[in-house]
């Protein structure tokens, strides 16, 4: 396993290269190629999602939506690397962690065209609702290791009862306040929580080298706990580092910041052009790093798997595609009265009074 201690003194930690080739030390690569099979095949099919979210976005099936391509390995190799009773806070773009944690890409669309309540049972999933917010889940997050902590579940030595916390966010929530609150009281209270910033390099149309003259990973000195730099983009090694750190965390040992270096390929939203401040140069040289082809390169050298695996995921991919523009085009609209449902078990008489308003100006509307 990783030693978090040592890999924080590192520059970048990389185990699969973007030519498809392992690199570091054996015990840190040890990975089964069933496993390293597994984690391709969830970022294919994340990949095959994403692409069929923002077509069903442009045919206005949709208000927005946020890609996660390029991000596909960073996702799926801390969501590999989560126990099934840890609990993650989310930002709005972990479309891949949320597949790690069972959630049917279709919870995921209904949020984003308004065609349900909003969001869903976290503690179906130990995975809570996306937020909004920028940064506002880190705190979110420390609270919950704080209940963590005091429940006992925390440093036990007992796999099946010691729980971390991961809180998803991207660098533009590095300059938050929310954010280093968050730090602040995790590293004064030694609290089992995993921050794992995506470093997708913009943050919307600002860059990250506007907002830190450091790389990110440099700032968790300061909070009094390890910060460690991963290549975003290598599924191999954000899944070694982020057990490392769940372990860290569980065992009592504290906090983690993982700082994946990775990129955004598609613009910020559906509602955004990246071409207004993104060169073409830039696009081109992280495509040559794309995270799904390496590994790809990597299980196609070892022999040990077939081409027919390879057609398999495809036409997985494909049939995940087809089901989800059947699905989404079956949902129903939602009425805008339901802004008033699930709020009170015993509305207000005022709430009640703008509810009926909104009725009558609906209907006058017909």
């Amino acid at each position: 396993m990783i030693d978090i201690e040592r890999a924080a003194s590192s520059d970048l930690l990389q185990l699969l290269t973007p030519a498809g080739d392992l690199v570091g030390e054996p015990d840190q690569v040890a990975f089964p190629v069933s496993e390293i099979a597994a984690m391709y095949r969830d970022m294919v099919l994340v990949r095959r999602f994403d692409t069929e979210a923002i077509a069903l976005q442009r045919q206005g099936e949709m208000g927005l939506w946020t890609s996660l391509r390029g991000q596909e390995a960073a996702q799926i190799g801390a969501g590999h690397a989560l126990r099934p009773h840890d609990m993650v806070f989310p930002s709005y773009r972990e479309h891949g962690v949320a597949w790690c944690r069972g959630m049917d890409p279709l919870a995921l669309i209904e949020l984003w065209r308004g065609s349900g309540a909003g969001g869903w049972d976290p503690h179906a999933y130990n995975f809570a609702p996306y937020v909004i917010v920028i940064g506002a889940q880190t705190l979110h997050a420390a609270g919950y290791a704080m209940g963590l902590q005091r429940d006992g579940v925390v440093g036990t030595g007992v796999d099946e009862r010691d729980t971390a916390v991961v809180a998803f966010f991207g660098d533009g929530a590095m300059s938050q306040g929310d954010v280093s609150e968050a730090f602040v009281w995790a590293g004064a209270q030694n609290l089992p929580v995993v921050f794992f910033c995506q470093n997708n390099q913009w943050a919307i149309s600002a860059p990250v080298t506007v907002q830190s003259r450091v790389p990110l990973a440099r700032r968790a000195a300061g909070f009094g706990f390890p910060g460690v730099r991963v290549d975003g983009n290598d599924v191999l090694a954000c899944r070694a580092v982020t057990e490392a750190a769940l372990q860290h965390a569980r065992s009592g040992q504290g906090p983690v910041l993982v700082e994946a270096l990775t990129y955004r390929m598609n613009p910020h939203t559906t509602s955004d052009d990246a071409t207004r401040y993104r060169a073409g140069e830039e696009l081109a040289d992280w495509a040559a790093r794309d995270p799904i082809a390496r590994v790809h390169t990597y299980l196609e050298r070892t022999g040990e798997l077939e081409p027919a695996f390879f057609a398999s995921v495809e036409e997985d991919a494909e049939k995940l595609a087809v089901r989800l523009r059947s699905e989404v085009r079956a949902l129903t609209d939602v009425s805008m009265n339901t802004v008033f449902d699930n709020v009170y078990e015993d509305a207000p008489a005022e709430l009640r009074a703008q509810r009926d308003e909104l009725a009558g100006f609906l209907a006058s509307l017909d």
